[in-house]
C-alpha cells in the first residue's frame, strides 16, 4: 500500500544544507504494524510527515494505494489524507474550545458524512470516554485528550494511521492504554499502523520493526511472530 522510492529529505539551515533522511526506499503492505525507532534527530517524524504528505521529498516519489503523492496539488492532498490517511500527535492537538464530541464530530462533518452524531458517539464509546462527551480538552486527563485524538483520527475510518510518539506525554498505565486502542485497530480492523516510538517494548510488539539512524535505514526486522 505504501511505496517510498529513492526519498530523501535536505533543508537549509542557515547557509548550510543539512540531510535529514539520506534516500530510502520502503515498501509497507497493507495491515502491516511499522514501528519506526531511532534516537532523536534519527528522521523519525521527518519519515511520518512525509509519507503524510504534510511535507514533500527532496528526491524520490511516494505512492499510497497507487496514487503518487509527490505529483499532487495541496487541495488534493487534503483531499486524499482525508481518505486515506488517520494522524495521531504526541501533543494531541485538540481544539480547545471544543468538547470532547465535538473534536470528533467536526471531521465526520466536513466530510458530510451521513448520521456524523451517532458515529461520533459510536467512537466516543469505542475509547472508553462516553460519559466525557461534553467536557473540554482542559477538563480531560492527558490520556482522555489522546484517546479522544484517536477517535478522531479514526472518524472516517482511514485504512493508513500514523502515530508519532502518541504516549510520549503519558504515564506508563494510560501510554498503555493508548497502545492497546492501536493494536486493536491494527488487529481488528486491519488497519496499517506506523508508529514512531522510543519505547523498545511497544516496538517489539509490532510485526516490523524500521530503526533510523543519522537519516539512514539501520535496520528492518520483521517480528518472528
Amino acid at each position: 500500500m505504501i511505496q517510498l522510492t529513492n526519498v530523501s529529505k535536505t533543508v537549509t539551515s542557515g547557509s548550510d544544507q543539512l540531510t535529514i533522511l539520506q534516500p530510502l526506499t520502503l515498501t509497507i503492505p497493507r495491515g502491516e504494524f511499522v514501528a519506526i525507532t531511532g534516537a532523536s534527530g534519527s528522521g523519525k517524524s521527518t519519515l511520518l510527515g512525509l509519507i503524510a504528505g504534510l511535507d514533500a521529498p527532496t528526491t524520490g516519489e511516494i505512492s499510497i494505494n497507487g496514487e503518487n503523492l509527490t505529483r499532487m496539488s495541496e487541495d488534493q492532498l487534503a483531499v486524499f489524507r482525508g481518505a486515506y490517511l488517520g494522524f495521531v500527535f504526541q501533543s494531541f492537538h485538540l481544539i480547545p474550545s471544543l468538547t470532547a464530541y465535538e473534536n470528533i464530530l467536526v471531521p465526520l462533518e466536513i466530510a458530510g458524512l451521513k448520521q456524523a452524531a451517532q458515529r461520533a458517539q459510536a467512537l466516543l464509546d469505542e475509547v472508553g470516554l462516553h460519559d466525557r462527551a461534553h467536557h473540554y480538552p482542559s477538563q480531560l486527563s492527558g490520556g482522555e485528550q489522546q484517546r479522544i485524538a484517536i477517535a478522531r483520527a479514526f472518524a472516517n475510518e482511514p485504512p493508513i494511521l500514523l502515530a508519532d510518539e502518541p504516549t510520549g506525554n503519558l504515564d506508563s498505565r494510560n501510554g498503555n492504554h493508548i497502545f492497546d486502542l492501536l493494536l486493536k485497530l491494527n488487529r481488528e480492523r486491519g488497519t496499517t499502523l506506523l508508529l514512531v516510538t522510543h519505547d523498545q517494548q511497544l516496538a517489539g510488539l509490532a510485526s516490523r520493526r524500521v530503526m533510523l539512524r543519522d537519516g539512514l535505514v539501520a535496520e528492518d526486522v520483521k517480528s518472528a511472530g
